[in-house]
């Protein structure tokens, strides 16, 4: 059953949401949800290919895209919707005898490093009063605790450096914007080509558009003590 538009009236009226990688299926589908909800004076998405350009393996495109963002209004909400699993000739391994420093580089870039230099331009634009929000989305297989069956080297590394990232900036948020929050959170199992080729027969696979409104409804609910979390679609807190 798709989920109702949350009104997200938690945030200010106004000022510009953001969505980072809004070419993705979850991106897309976020997007649409924050236009559709009114809520934000402006909504903007960004692409690797225009309007607004953003490669996360160029910081230059990633300043560049955020002062552009951030001409149309205050930022209230940044969701990075970006993610890196498999492609480029690289697919999740089942051991360590199939590692390869490429593969870890490239996930560490997209998944860790990208966010990271998000985070060195986002968060410094983010009001000093009133809700706003950076959320970032990491992946449950990211969490140490939770690693009960092993594999998936690069995607499991560089997601818990994700989640170590957003931490650590969000200790240094709170300093400056007490009701900043920033955050990790896990989309679940998604209809999206990040994920479809590893969904298990019998495992709930949940369209983009549900996904989008459940995820903004977990944003909503945040709270400034909930700064430096890591939390699923439900909203429930998973273990570093």
């Amino acid at each position: 059953m798709s989920e109702s538009m949350p009104v997200l009236d938690s945030f200010p009226p106004g000022g510009t949401a953001l969505v980072i990688g809004a070419g993705g299926g979850i991106g897309a589908a976020l997007e649409r949800a924050l236009t559709i909800g009114g809520r934000f004076a402006q909504v903007l998405g960004t692409r690797r290919s225009g309007p607004i350009h953003l490669d996360l393996t160029d910081e230059a495109s990633i300043a560049s895209a955020v002062v552009e963002a951030a001409t149309h209004g205050e930022l209230r909400l940044v969701i990075d919707a970006t993610g890196f699993l498999h492609g480029a000739g690289y697919t999740p391994e089942k051991s360590l005898r199939e590692l390869d420093a490429a593969h870890l580089a490239h996930a560490y870039a997209i998944n860790a490093i990208g966010p990271a230099l998000l985070m060195k331009h986002v968060l410094p634009k983010l009001p000093r009063a009133g809700k706003a929000v950076f959320a970032t989305l990491s992946a449950r297989v990211g969490s140490i605790g939770d690693n009960h069956l092993g594999g998936w080297y690069a995607y499991r590394a560089s997601k818990a450096g994700l989640n170590q990232l957003v931490r650590t900036a969000s200790i240094e948020l709170r300093r400056r914007a007490p009701q900043a929050i920033c955050v990790a959170l896990h989309p679940g199992t998604v209809d999206t080509a990040l994920s479809t080729p590893f969904a298990k027969t019998g495992l709930t696979v949940r369209p983009p558009r549900d996904a989008a409104m459940q995820l903004l409804t977990v944003i909503d609910r945040l709270h400034p003590h909930d700064t430096g979390g890591f939390f699923d679609w439900r909203g429930d807190t998973i273990a570093w």
